[in-house]
């Protein structure tokens, strides 16, 4: 069974990457359990964050490495929180503090002018110096709820709506929002592309 290190430190994140590539036949280890620590984000992009992240946890661990960089694109804040989906109000905040700081700049906006979008980047490296890595990205389009609904999910779940089904991202089941996110595409895509 192939081992890989899911270059994050995000215990929801990790989850959903044990449940989409432990019956592809991977076995998942998370760089907590290795004792790696996050690298500071310091790309422009998504695609640069998550090829920082996997070079760092390849370079540590010896083991070929996955990292995702993913975020949430509000239109009506320019593309934020984007980048800083983590940490936009602040570097120790929380989920809690980030939903109300994206709902306190989203005050008065209609409903019908709330879009937004998930994007999730993912960098497979074979070793820390892979000069092809493979590069799979995901979109989920919805919008912005005026309050949260659901308890499942992590991050912005509750807070996004996922038009085809009606429900927040944190109402749906596991299975669906595997199959509806922005992670789960981008995981069907570079599982497509990997080499036999």
């Amino acid at each position: 069974m192939p081992r890989i290190l899911i270059a994050t430190g995000n215990p929801g994140k990790l989850a959903e990457f044990r449940a989409l590539l432990g019956p592809r036949g991977f076995e998942v280890v998370g760089q907590r359990e290795l004792g790696i620590d996050d690298p500071e984000e310091t790309g422009a992009t998504f695609v640069e964050n998550a090829l920082l992240k996997a070079r760092h946890a390849s370079a540590l661990s010896g083991l070929p490495a996955l990292a995702d960089d993913s975020g949430l694109c509000v239109d009506a804040l320019g593309g934020a929180p984007g980048l800083y989906s983590a940490r936009f109000a602040g570097p120790q905040a929380g989920a809690a503090d980030n939903m109300a700081l994206l709902l306190e700049r989203l005050a008065g906006v209609p409903a019908e002018e709330r879009s937004a979008h998930f994007v999730c980047v993912l960098a497979w490296l074979r070793h820390p110096g892979d000069p092809d890595p493979l590069i799979a990205s995901g979109r989920w389009p919805g919008r912005i709820l005026e309050a949260p609904r659901g308890e499942g999910g992590f991050g912005y779940d509750p807070l996004f709506l996922d038009p085809a089904s009606g429900l927040s991202a944190a109402e749906l089941s596991a299975e669906d929002k595997h199959a509806r996110s922005h992670r789960g595409r981008a995981l069907r895509q570079l599982i497509d592309a990997l080499p036999d």
